[in-house]
């Protein structure tokens, strides 16, 4: 795993893409593109990289209390989905929040096809919003106390 470089923008799009429409509204694309353009949005944001292809990309926002990161973005490419790379990627978010000073809490926002994942690193389901992304996509808002 290593730092997001503007080089790798349009491999995390083609992540996007591929994980359209099961994990991310179409709609979502541009503020995903907007996020990648913003070096204050990606100072966090890592990928993976297997046989010098982007497979994985994901990272954490700091939040305005001081205490609580938000992960965003997370994605692994669908053919290699189920193989840890969203394990491996997911614990190192958690790892740095945890290493992060005066940090409590990891928030999320998820569809209901990938929150089981989540609760499996002990996330809990906060609030349900029906179709909040778009038609048939579910927003879950989750919390891990650190």
């Amino acid at each position: 795993m290593r730092a997001y470089r503007p080089a790798d923008r349009d491999g995390c799009l083609r992540l996007f893409d591929g994980n359209v429409p099961e994990f991310f509204a179409p709609s979502e694309r541009g503020d995903f593109a907007g996020f990648l353009s913003r070096p204050s949005h990606t100072a966090h944001f890592w990928v993976l990289e297997q046989g010098g292809a982007l497979v994985a990309c994901g990272g954490w926002l700091p939040e305005a209390d001081g205490e609580t990161v938000g992960l965003c973005w997370g994605m692994v490419d669908r053919a290699l989905q189920r193989k840890g790379l969203g394990s491996r990627l997911t614990q190192a978010r958690i790892l740095a929040a945890r290493q992060a000073p005066g940090i409590t809490r990891v928030r999320l926002d998820t569809t209901q096809h990938s929150q089981g994942f989540y609760a499996r690193f002990g996330f809990e389901v906060e609030n349900i919003s029906k179709d909040a992304y778009a038609p048939g996509l579910d927003r879950w808002d989750m919390i891990l106390r650190l």
